[in-house]
């Protein structure tokens, strides 16, 4: 059975990997500061803006499908730590947070897997 951190990092693979495919930078992975992780920052060239996405999984048939694991509480934690960044960096242009949901089959296999990418997921 695969482990937890390991599917986790095979989803943010794969979140990377169809980045640069639409054409976008991958500018940082795995960000952390005083207020959590943030698992890619990556440019979207295309409308110019910085954009922090967030990379959620889950297997097939759990009872809570990746779109649907952010809450309240996640949420805050994601807009505190993506603030905290943008101000590290300086950064003086528009941002947004997006969601990329990874969903693999029942068993673990990581052959079979869909992926939704949701822009700005805090309007």
């Amino acid at each position: 059975m695969i482990t937890p951190q390991k599917l986790g990092r095979y989803a943010e693979d794969l979140a990377a990997k169809y980045l640069v495919s639409i054409g976008w930078r991958v500018l940082a992975r795995n960000v952390w500061n005083q207020y959590g992780e943030l698992d890619i920052v990556a440019a979207d060239t295309k409308e110019k803006d910085l954009v922090i996405v967030e990379v959620r999984c889950r297997t097939k048939n759990n009872i809570q499908d990746a779109i649907d694991s952010i809450d309240y509480r996640k949420m805050n934690a994601l807009l505190r730590a993506s603030n905290e960044y943008i101000d590290s960096i300086g950064w003086a242009g528009f941002w947004r947070i997006d969601l990329i949901a990874v969903t693999i089959d029942e068993k673990n296999s990581l052959e079979d897997w869909e992926l939704q990418h949701v822009k700005d997921i805090t309007r």
